[in-house]
């Protein structure tokens, strides 16, 4: 095997922070590696400066000749006015490229659902996401460069990535290298690893779980290291005259002994203790559901789901894009009204929502993170131990100079921790977490599944993260042709249901050459303008109204009681407010995903 790539003494510096520091290193053919460290640590910076996007303040960056290098960046370069055929195929006649099995397979999976016709500037980002991605697999490559390919991807879409990637080249040929924070996919597409933390790049054999093992190894090392050290200095102060002289080692992970270790560990959770803890705070009902279902416009999204949720409940709820689940999310939380049926809340049952637009931070970009803590207690309980917002922060990836820091000018990952802080400050004990790891590196999601293993609640968690789906969560629940369908047998077994679907509708998607060949029953351009328009319009109206049921309510209890006649035209009056913010509520989930 030949060297494809090789970084020599390479050095970068952005504005207040330095990256990279005299990083050497190579990528050999047949390497399959996953690019992993905490945010802004330089993993991007680094894909950019092999992929020849980014010029390094110092050091070189070595192609071997005639190699060809395909790279996605975290944004695309796809022009607005060109169309998805264009911006994807190039100039591909249609019969070159739909008379390829593999290309038909990658258009299929990731544009199956959006029109060939269609203008890239019409498009939402997670269309434009899959059409960059898509572009860059039609090709062939030596190196393939791929910055979070798993972005704006389902459960399902992610496993076919997956796969494709395992066989897009020969063993020993090609090269891949990835950044993404999908534990799952590391593990089951990479060989090898790089962390990129303190200007320099470490490389571990083997894929994330094995990554995670040599890790701590390494720091149990470095921890009987660091006390023997100490012990040596309080015997021998004088070495400190002469200077202590630099030690390395780099420590050979053994599988057997890694296992040893784990295999002491206590379980992750105590499910007995927090279904006891989980029960005295919510008492025997928390959610019950009977016959819902949910329709719009003739499509039923939810058919007649039975579903308890009891205390301490921790569950996961598997689904593809668009197929209800944040819609499920919202009737059992009683935000949203069921077509058919009943929705029954315990009485002490008390909320808290982390939703993927992080409401609880809407409009407070101006407050500092120090005047947002502020409004809340000044400590909570983590890990049976009082622990300030502050310090809890500081665990989850903040330090001090952060605290001064406008909500606006955090990164998105700072954002979302800060957002699951202010939820689990409330003390809720029914948590509802819609994609709570979007923005999370693979450091910060594993603080966060400790975080909730300590929590004494239900837990009713939507991700497309799987392993976050199975590690968070003791069961898991599938959405699936509008019915919830319980999967002891976790993402595998879905998958499996799934595949049972397809087959028993014949095919769920068109094949991109019918597409071309068959007129397509899509929203035109003008139609989603349309859609937009009135997405828009439900958004203001929405705001106006939604505080007119309380208003009326106050109205209400002003009237005099004798006046059964005034009584009863309120009450119709503050019906008819709830049904316009119920009938609102609807059309602007039907919309969201035509506007998205």
């Amino acid at each position: 095997m030949g060297i494809l790539i090789g970084l020599d003494k390479v050095g970068h510096e952005w504005p207040g922070k330095k990256v990279l520091d005299s990083a050497t290193i190579g990528i050999q053919e047949g390497d399959r590696i996953g690019i992993v460290g905490t945010n802004g640590d330089g993993k991007s910076t680094l894909l950019s400066i092999i992929a020849k996007a980014v010029e390094p303040d110092t050091g070189t960056v070595t192609w071997r000749n005639n190699i060809s290098v395909g790279f996605i960046g975290q944004s695309d370069k796809l022009s607005d006015d060109a169309t998805v055929k264009e911006a994807v195929l190039g100039r591909r006649e249609d019969y070159e490229w739909a008379s390829d099995a593999r290309i038909r397979s990658i258009l299929s999976e990731l544009l199956g659902d959006v029109p060939l016709d269609s203008l890239v500037g019409t498009l939402s980002g997670g269309e434009r996401r899959r059409c960059d991605l898509a572009r860059v697999l039609i090709d062939t490559w030596d190196v393939l460069l791929l910055d979070e390919p798993t972005n704006h991807l389902d459960m399902h879409a992610i496993a076919w990535l997956a796969r494709h990637l395992k066989s897009r080249w020969q063993e020993g040929e090609g090269a891949l290298l990835v950044v993404t924070h999908d534990r799952w996919f590391l593990d089951e597409v990479c060989q090898s690893m790089w962390e990129v933390h303190g200007r320099r790049i470490d490389p571990f054999e083997g894929g994330y779980s094995a990554y995670i093992q040599q890790r701590v190894e390494r720091d149990r090392m470095a921890a009987v290291m660091e006390e023997r050290r100490q012990n040596t200095l309080r015997k021998e102060l004088n070495w400190l005259a002469h200077g202590a002289q630099a030690r390395t080692s780099k420590p050979k992970f053994r599988i057997d002994a890694a296992m040893e270790l784990l295999a002491q560990d206590p379980p992750v959770r105590n499910s007995v203790e927090l279904k006891r803890l989980a029960v005295s705070r919510l008492g025997k009902q928390v959610i019950e559901l009977k016959g819902v279902s949910l329709s719009f416009d003739g499509r039923k999204i939810l058919n007649s789901i039975d579903w308890i949720i009891g205390p301490g409940d921790r569950v996961s709820i598997l689904g593809t894009n668009g197929v209800g689940k944040t819609s499920l999310l919202r009737i059992m939380t009683g935000l949203l009204q069921p077509t058919s049926g009943t929705v029954k809340i315990g009485k002490s049952v008390k909320f808290g929502w982390l939703s993927q637009q992080l409401d609880n931070l809407a409009e407070k970009g101006d407050w500092r993170v120090l005047d947002l803590l502020a409004r809340y207690k000044q400590y909570l309980i983590v890990e049976g131990k009082p622990t300030s917002p502050s310090k809890l922060l500081e665990r989850l990836g903040f330090d001090a100079g952060d605290m001064t820091t406008r909500i606006a000018e955090l990164s998105g990952g700072q954002r979302r921790r800060l957002a699951l802080l202010c939820v689990l400050i409330d003390e809720p004990n029914v948590l509802v977490l819609d994609e709570p790891g979007n923005d999370l590196d693979t450091d910060m999601l594993a603080e966060l599944e400790s975080l909730l293993d300590t929590w004494p609640g239900t837990l009713l968690l939507v991700t497309h993260d799987r392993y976050l789906a199975e590690r968070v969560a003791d069961n898991q629940f599938a959405l699936i042709d509008g019915t919830l369908r319980h999967v002891p047998g976790g993402v595998d077994e879905y998958f499996k249901l799934l595949e049972e679907s397809s087959s028993a509708q014949g095919s769920s998607k068109q094949k991109p050459a019918q597409q071309a060949a068959v007129p397509q029953q899509k929203s035109s351009n003008a139609e989603r303008r349309e859609n937009k328009k009135r997405f828009d319009a439900i958004e203001r109206k929405l705001e106006k109204v939604r505080n007119e049921p309380e208003r009326l309510e106050a109205e209400l209890a002003a009237i005099d009681p004798t006046d059964y006649a005034a009584l009863l035209a309120k009450q119709d009056e503050i019906a008819a407010a709830r049904a316009l913010i119920d009938d609102l509520e609807n059309e602007w989930l039907m919309l969201v995903d035509k506007v998205q």
